[in-house]
């Protein structure tokens, strides 16, 4: 019997996961710890829950809206952040002082993801260090002072940023 999409399995290997498409012989599978797999149907695995073949019981939506989930939770990937519109398709030159040297241009988009990334990786940071059990209080209010301070640095970026709430914000606006 070939399982349908929505089955719950436990493979020997990638662990927990979901199955979200199916084919005569393979079926691609989320596992919670290994990320989308495709599996031949015929390897061993256990079978937590079954749905019939011709039952679609699991929406691409549903999938989609799960598998985020599971990266934000799991690693430091989070919401996409678009770009303000004036930006879109524009570059990013960089002219040196020393007119023998060459300018160098970059997609302005490719230097937003890098700005977003630099934030996203700030968070994260600022996640363990509230969480860790190994700094005292003081300890955590010093770190997170300097976090704040880095955000001020960075606010000259704010301007590539579309929404106004995913900004970077310094010390002296108020979270």
């Amino acid at each position: 019997m070939i399982l349908g999409i929505g089955s719950r399995i436990k493979h020997p290997t990638h662990g927990l996961g979901v199955i979200t498409n199916v084919t005569s012989r393979m079926y691609w599978v989320t596992f919670i710890e290994n990320g989308l797999e495709t599996i031949d149907v015929q390897e061993d695995f256990e079978v937590i829950e079954g749905v019939e073949d011709e039952v679609d019981t699991v929406s691409f939506f549903e999938v989609e809206k799960t598998f985020r989930d599971l990266l934000k939770k799991y690693s430091d990937i989070s919401e996409i952040i678009p770009i303000a519109d004036k930006w879109k398709g524009g570059n990013l030159i960089m002219t040196p002082g020393d007119s023998n040297l060459a300018s160098k241009e970059i997609p302005i988009d490719t230097f937003f993801h890098k700005i977003v990334m630099v934030r996203d990786r700030i968070r994260v940071m600022e996640q363990k260090i509230n969480s860790s059990s190994h700094l005292d209080d003081q300890e955590k209010i010093d770190l997170q002072q300097y976090i704040t301070r880095i955000y001020g640095s960075l606010t000259t970026f704010n301007v590539l940023f579309k929404n106004k709430s995913q900004q970077f914000t310094g010390s002296s606006s108020k979270k």
